[in-house]
């Protein structure tokens, strides 16, 4: 995202996967790791809704780890429909708490990113280490079989998503009591309403 951020590589079960991360400015109080859309359209670890979810977590002091999915830049291997994905993410996840022990772990995702890291989430829930919160934009509800999420999650999505209709959000998060932040005006990939992300993501992480 700049000059401050370090690029690395961890060995994954398809080959190479290609990180970054961010630091805050002061000691870390958590670790966040955030996912990226659909790598078969576009999606990278640089797409620009990822990357403000990203610097969102940065200023609330994450040490913040983003990945590019098998077969995205650098990383090897092809797409696997979210399975060898979450396994990758759960490398990444490993490789940063080693780096920081003792850390509380956020999620965030971005689209197809969602589905990944809400599966990521319940193989910690199923592990009795469950990531402290979600922050989940574009969910792609009725694309994917989205799991549940705990109650705390923030989910944001845009009011005119051509790409995941709001409705399909709506009867995913009714069932589980969950509110949606809706932003006026905003498409799939939030144009000129980035900034909205986050505010709202660092605004409501306190509450």
């Amino acid at each position: 995202m700049n000059s401050q951020t370090q690029r690395f590589s961890l060995r994954g079960a398809a080959g190479n996967i290609e990180c970054a991360l961010d630091l805050p400015n002061n000691t870390p109080r958590g670790i966040a790791l955030v996912a990226h859309p659909h790598p078969l359209y576009g999606g990278t670890m640089d797409n620009k809704v990822a990357q403000t979810v990203a610097r969102a977590f940065i200023a609330l002091g994450y040490a913040t780890a983003r990945m590019n999915f098998r077969g995205v830049g650098k990383s090897e291997g092809e797409h696997d429909t979210g399975r060898g994905e979450t396994d990758d993410m759960a490398v990444l996840l490993q490789h940063m708490q080693q780096q920081y022990p003792g850390l509380p772990v956020a999620l965030g995702g971005f689209s197809f990113g969602t589905f990944v890291q809400s599966q990521l989430q319940q193989r910690l829930v199923a592990a009795g280490t469950p990531a402290e919160r979600l922050v989940l934009v574009g969910t792609a509800a009725g694309k994917w079989a989205i799991p549940p999420v705990p109650a705390n999650t923030i989910l944001i999505h845009g009011e005119h998503d051509e790409t995941i209709p709001l409705s399909d959000v709506f009867d995913w998060a009714r069932p589980q009591d969950l509110p949606v932040i809706v932003i006026p005006g905003a498409d799939h990939f939030f144009h000129r309403k980035l900034q909205h992300i986050k505010s709202f993501v660092v605004e409501m992480w306190h509450r």
